[in-house]
């Protein structure tokens, strides 16, 4: 058996991931992705002297995930399987600016992060190889790192023919915070407070992928009332920024009325995270074992009302917003990325499905309450500013609707259960979550104590930052702000 086989929080003895050396690993790699399998996970491991690749690719279809390993000992290159599978470059590029193992071939070996445990400390920003075009009427726009709102450090360098776009290249890596590291160094009980600020906008996203992976390590039982609590709090956080998204793309049209409209109903929601636990964001909630706050009745009674209330604004605002002429002149057709692109290139989440790609964390892997209440995906096929929009209108009526579907059927049980045990030894788990912007991955590896080994993460903009390079070709500069607020992607997502 060339794979081991797991599921969504199910733990792996490290012994029973079969070794292969890297050329096999290659070939079964490329044959997966060709049968409709995506790649999830591909990091390495620091032993002494030698360097442990580890490979997780997903099967939807039957919820299955695939791991396998490779191990480097003297080995300084291997051949790259970018150009067989397009969406392993930046996994390959971060793979090699880690411990310096050349993915020979690889089309676009650039820097990712210019993280402080780089192989090489010797490369610098200011070096970075960007991608340069010659000829009459080309030019190049530099925007960032520091922006004129009050953003994240990105650098976004335009190749132009005119006003066209032909290439955009993104550049990040300005921050260096060292979150996977502060995993090996803290405490266990601290890691979910960690959790909360890999992404400050999606705090309930990555808390559950990370207390999911400690549960499963541990063994640990969790009621099915704190899971339904989780995934309402999951599901505040989706409304609320997908809201917030609606009023910034309608900022960027002009569009004052939608603009305004929907910056009142997101407060009107994170109000809501903010009376189940006193923090918008939800910080504070989720706790290896369950949840520190519960919903009453007369709080039920309170979400009841207000989401229903926003569910029949965002409606009336939407559908007028969608009907208008002036708005779709300038959302439709802006910025494709069409279904065999954004496959080719791995994007997930919303993005995703608003190019017809079906993935869907809480239906193709489901965990906690999600086995038990399952949820539908939705897709578009026009893969445009438009289809990034719309789906957002979509998918907050139907977290809406999921949430008044919890709220009725909450069982009567604790919400925390104090059974706290040692973590399973040599053990390897996979934990994924759907955020608000697609699929969060957190894999943990234990070693012979018990203790965490390794703390990979992967927020959705890892996946998705390319999509946006992509979707920019071929469009007006002017058009650059609506095609980045129709993704809305992580800088520090992305550097970890």
């Amino acid at each position: 058996m060339q794979w081991a086989f797991t599921r969504n929080n199910h733990v792996l003895n490290l012994a029973d991931i079969p070794q292969l050396d890297i050329l096999t690993l290659k070939k079964e790699i490329i044959n997966e992705c060709r049968n409709q399998k995506r790649v999830i996970a591909f990091f390495g491991l620091k032993k002494s002297s030698t360097v442990e690749l580890f490979v997780v690719l997903a099967d939807d279809e039957s919820s299955r995930l695939l791991v396998g390993k490779a191990l480097f000992e003297k080995e300084k290159a291997y051949p790259s399987i970018s150009p067989e599978v397009p969406s392993m470059h930046l996994f390959e590029r971060e793979f090699y600016e880690e411990f310096g193992i050349l993915p020979d071939g690889h089309p676009w070996l650039k820097p990712v992060r210019y993280g402080k445990e780089r192989f090489d400390s010797s490369l610098r920003m200011e070096d970075y190889p960007f991608f340069t075009m010659k000829g009459e009427e080309i030019h190049e726009v530099a925007v960032g790192p520091i922006h004129a709102g009050i953003i994240e450090p990105g650098h976004f360098r335009f190749s132009c023919h005119g006003e066209n776009v032909h290439h955009l290249e993104i550049q990040l890596g300005y921050q260096h915070r060292g979150i996977e590291k502060l995993f090996l160094e803290k405490e266990k009980n601290f890691l979910p407070h960690l959790a909360e600020s890999i992404a400050g906008d999606s705090v309930i996203g990555h808390t559950t992928a990370c207390v999911r992976a400690l549960e499963a390590l541990e063994d640990r039982k969790v009621s099915k009332r704190a899971h339904s609590i989780r995934a309402i709090a999951l599901e505040l956080e989706r409304i609320a920024i997908h809201i917030g998204d609606l009023g910034a793309l309608s900022g960027d049209i002009a569009y004052l009325m939608g603009n305004s409209v929907f910056g009142a109903l997101r407060t009107e929601v994170i109000n809501t995270s903010l009376a189940l636990c006193g923090s918008r964001f939800g910080r504070g909630l989720i706790k290896t074992g369950g949840v520190l706050f519960d919903v009453d009745n007369d709080l039920a009674n309170q979400m009841r009302k207000t989401l229903r209330k926003v569910y029949r604004d965002v409606e009336r605002m939407a559908e007028t917003m969608f009907s208008s002429a002036n708005v779709l002149s300038r959302l439709e057709q802006t910025g494709i990325v069409p279904m065999e692109i954004a496959k080719e290139i791995g994007m997930v989440g919303p993005a995703a499905r608003a190019s017809g790609i079906p993935a869907d964390i809480r239906t193709d892997h489901p965990y906690g309450v999600y086995r038990s209440f399952p949820f539908h995906k939705m897709t578009l096929q026009s893969g445009d500013v438009f289809a990034r929009a719309y789906i957002r209108y979509v998918e907050i009526k139907q977290s809406i609707q999921y949430i008044l579907e919890q709220l009725d059927n909450m069982y009567d049980e604790a919400l925390f259960l104090r059974d706290s045990k040692k973590m399973k030894s040599s053990g390897f788990v996979v934990s994924l979550s759907e955020g608000w912007r697609g699929e969060i991955a957190h894999c943990i590896i234990t070693g012979e104590k018990g203790e965490i080994a390794r703390y990979k993460i992967k927020d959705p903009s890892f996946n998705n930052w390319y999509g946006l390079a992509l979707a920019v070709r071929d469009n007006g500069i002017s058009d650059f702000p609506l095609c980045n607020k129709s993704f809305n992607l992580s800088y520090c997502g992305h550097d970890l």
